[in-house]
């Protein structure tokens, strides 16, 4: 598959197939980047059969809180820290490969990364997520992920993620899943436009640590179809649910850069805010893939790698 096919929302919906999908268009991928992820990178998206819907509400295993009950569900497992499944021999040995976006897909273009890691790269512990609902720390495992640490620290430096607004989130009663999803430089988060989801860094590069983390509550993951494999970009998404693990489980393969340590609170709480119904059907929205924007506005201060 070409670039050109890549890049919708991270998983929006699970098909019986096993794999994620939402219906696919030529933009800059919504889960995409494109997931999406969750499409969940670019976006998480490929062509549903009209089944994918009913699988993913067919197998919900979280029960809500009693403080939950008025959004989506959230699942209180506990995290696990980022565990390397297999440790390079030296990242001052890494060279990394962006290539240039030929999709045609919006972009905020500010340069292509270093091939070579710097050494704040290599010594990168967390990303730090300063938004207008609160901050997100994030642990990242950067022995395995190291090119794709290498473009958010690039990425950060840029100010590229400096108020951009995250565009999307699926929720376990609409699709099945629960993720927030963001880093789309030119989204507007209004539930109303159908560019959101299809921006990026104007490069992409190829995927790292496939299955290095399963995908439940509190993992972090860069979103792009997942049919579309080596399509990373900006974009990204933070699960807040267990019930993501059924995308792997079924296939779903996403480079997993790390878990959130603090800021869970943050992200539940954008989740119980709930999504914007699209012309009053909170089943529905602008592209039929999941891809409803928060109810309550997340607008992204500052991203730093540290």
């Amino acid at each position: 598959m070409t670039d050109t096919d890549r890049q919708k929302q991270p998983a929006s919906r699970v098909s019986t197939a096993g794999r994620a999908t939402t219906p696919r268009r030529r933009l800059r991928g919504t889960l995409g980047a494109g997931l999406g992820l969750l499409a969940l990178a670019g976006s998480l998206v490929a062509c549903s059969d009209g089944s994918a819907e009913n699988t993913a509400k067919a197998t919900p295993s979280a029960s809500p809180s009693s403080s939950d009950s008025a959004g989506p569900q959230v699942t209180h497992t506990e995290l696990t820290q980022p565990t390397p499944s297999a440790a390079p021999t030296s990242l001052r040995q890494v060279t990394c490969e962006y290539r240039k976006d030929d999709t045609g897909a919006p972009s905020k273009f500010v340069g292509f990364p270093p091939s070579k890691l710097s050494r704040g790269v290599i010594a990168a512990k967390k990303m730090v997520i300063t938004t207008n609902q609160g901050r997100i720390i994030i642990d990242l495992a950067t022995k395995d992920v190291p090119c794709a640490v290498n473009s958010f620290a690039f990425l950060a430096k840029k100010n590229f993620f400096d108020n951009t607004v995250c565009h999307r989130l699926a929720t376990v009663e609409t699709v099945g899943l629960g993720m927030l999803q963001c880093g789309d430089p030119l989204a507007k988060g209004d539930g109303k436009s159908k560019d959101d989801g299809a921006g990026g860094p104007g490069y992409l590069f190829n995927d790292e640590n496939l299955g290095g983390l399963a995908l439940a509550r509190g993992t972090v993951g860069l979103a792009q179809a997942t049919e579309d494999a080596n399509s990373n970009g900006s974009q990204f998404f933070i699960s807040f649910t267990d019930e993501n693990t059924q995308l792997t489980a079924m296939g779903a393969a996403f480079t997993m850069i790390g878990v959130v340590t603090k800021g869970m609170d943050v992200i539940d709480k954008i989740a119980r805010g709930g999504i914007i119904p699209f012309n009053g059907d909170p089943t529905a929205d602008v592209r039929g893939e999941g891809s409803n924007a928060p109810k309550k506005k997340v607008v992204i201060k500052d991203v730093a790698i540290v």
